[in-house]
């Protein structure tokens, strides 16, 4: 069926429970290669739950994996042509820190459809909103823009606001400049968080979609390029660190050295990423938000 912009704004999505165990963090820490260094304490409190088993921290954009609602698009009532999607912003607001165990709920919901033509697709935005399911607690709130590239021209239904705007990078040469480098595997560790999608896996699957190897998750990207921000902005102090939001240019491949460069003004970390070895820029127009 061909999409119905009133159809898709009006979708209900099911609440979903997850709960999640030390592991499910440690696991989810060591798929953005954190503990690198195994000798560095600031980067142990996210993957090794010390002697007291207290000393756990989850990472903050672990935000990204938890209660997703799943690959959805797929389903044939949306009217998407799901195979040309485009992952195109991510962005996480820290109501606050992260359990690094315990119980979640989520609730998803469509909270934007802008129509860009018939040739240029159109943006769809969900929102998810986290909390502690025993009490409530609003921990975080998960906002992704996609791209439908095959799907604009409906017309009339789409929201009648503007789609968000890029952030804005500030002139100059940055502040601060942070190479992470990438384990050839860190995709296969990744994907052990939820997102199983085959062109992260498959050799196969990534040259038919025109890629010479498996890429890396979007969503890992931005979790490397928060660890540069948290290394060598914030100390690891991730109380600080209170959202992030991500613009995808390019993949990055696993293996790459992933170069952010940063550029402090007040409490925003504006920031692009840089895949060194191809100088290509993977990632732009980007931002963390500190208290």
């Amino acid at each position: 069926m061909p999409l119905r912009a009133d159809h898709l704004l009006d979708r209900h999505f099911p609440p979903i429970e997850h709960a999640y165990s030390l592991r499910d963090s440690q696991i989810y820490a060591l798929g953005l290669g954190i503990g690198a260094d195994p000798l560095d304490a600031r980067q142990l409190r996210y993957v090794y739950e010390g002697s007291d088993r207290q000393s756990l921290r989850a990472f903050p954009t672990m935000a990204n994996v938890l209660a997703y609602p799943g690959f959805w698009a797929r389903e044939a009532d949306t009217g998407i042509t799901w195979q040309k999607i485009l992952h195109a912003e991510q962005e996480i607001r820290i109501h606050a820190p992260l359990p690094a165990m315990g119980r979640i709920n989520g609730t998803t919901r469509i909270t934007g459809l802008w129509d860009k033509g018939p040739d240029k697709g159109a943006f769809l935005q969900q929102t998810r909103e986290i909390t502690e399911a025993q009490t409530g607690r609003p921990l975080a709130t998960v906002v992704q823009l996609s791209l439908l590239r095959a799907d604009g021209g409906f017309g009339a239904g789409g929201s009648a606001d503007a789609p968000p705007a890029p952030h804005a990078m500030p002139d100059g040469a940055p502040d601060h400049v942070c190479d992470l480098a990438t384990p050839e595997q860190l995709a296969l560790i990744y994907r052990l968080s939820g997102d199983l999608n085959p062109l992260h896996a498959d050799p196969t699957i990534a040259a038919a979609a025109g890629f010479p190897r498996p890429i890396l998750h979007g969503m890992a990207l931005m979790g490397v390029a928060a660890h540069a921000v948290l290394r060598t902005v914030l100390d690891y102090d991730d109380v600080r660190f209170a959202g992030m939001r991500v613009r995808f240019t390019a993949p990055a491949w696993p293996g790459d050295t992933l170069r952010t460069e940063m550029w402090v003004r007040g409490n925003t970390v504006s920031l692009r990423v840089i895949a060194v070895e191809r100088d290509v820029v993977v990632l732009n127009h980007a931002r963390v938000d500190l208290r």
